[in-house]
């Protein structure tokens, strides 16, 4: 087994917006080690969702290599990256997206049905999760009768309970004061005490001081490459 939990080679990826083509990624390397904590900034248009939305396996690039956990992802058929999302990468969104009508045991449950565990599996393993992300008292809610700091810390629990070999954050604290932004970081920072990988795209200075790596993007091309 690698070291780097990713490896990226001479990523591109352009779109044809009607006669014109748009150089979004413009040609990155990047390696990222198991156990690593990473913050990817950038301005807007720089390229940073299209990075992560590949990283993610939600794109697929023009040309160039993607290698995850020792899987070559950039030449994946949609199925297999299907359940590459679901038990290799655990999302965290900036508007959570849990399920409205279902409490949140069962919201952090849901992967593991697609990925096919017992229901008594399902029930041990997210109760555990949901009482190592603070919310062993909330387990029968539903998202409308939490505060969004808990909402959102349902959605850490759903990315971590397939054990997952990378976290991938989206803005995570984007829809959150600054006090429960504070926590929702802390929460992150424990993630990645306990061995997890964590990628966080960011705009926020703050919350990129938690990572121990920044890596900052322009015009599609990675600008910095520093370690906090």
């Amino acid at each position: 087994m690698s070291e780097n939990v990713i490896e990226i080679r001479n990523i591109i990826r352009d779109f044809k917006l009607g006669q014109e083509t748009v150089h979004v990624l413009k040609g990155i390397d990047l390696d990222i080690k198991r156990g690593d904590y990473v913050a990817i900034m950038g301005p807007s248009g720089s390229g940073k969702s299209t990075l992560m939305n590949i990283l993610g396996c939600l794109d697929t690039p023009t040309a160039g290599s993607y290698n995850l956990n020792d899987k070559y992802v950039s030449k994946l058929s949609d199925d297999d990256l299907a359940e590459i999302r679901n038990t290799e990468i655990g999302f965290v969104f900036q508007t959570f997206n849990l399920l409205p009508r279902t409490t949140a045991l069962e919201n952090v449950a849901l992967p593991m049905i697609y990925a096919g565990a017992s229901k008594k599996e399902r029930i041990a393993r997210a109760s555990t999760v949901l009482t190592d992300v603070g919310l062993d008292d909330r387990m029968d809610h539903k998202p409308n009768q939490l505060s969004g700091g808990q909402r959102q810390r349902v959605a850490v629990g759903r990315a971590l309970v397939n054990k997952p070999s990378i976290i991938l954050a989206d803005e995570p604290t984007g829809n959150l004061d600054s006090k429960t932004s504070l926590e929702i970081m802390q929460l992150f920072d424990e993630i990645h005490d306990k061995g997890n990988t964590v990628i966080m795209v960011t705009h926020e200075e703050e919350v990129a001081q938690h990572a121990r790596r920044v890596i900052r993007l322009r015009d599609g091309m990675i600008e910095s490459d520093k370690l906090n």
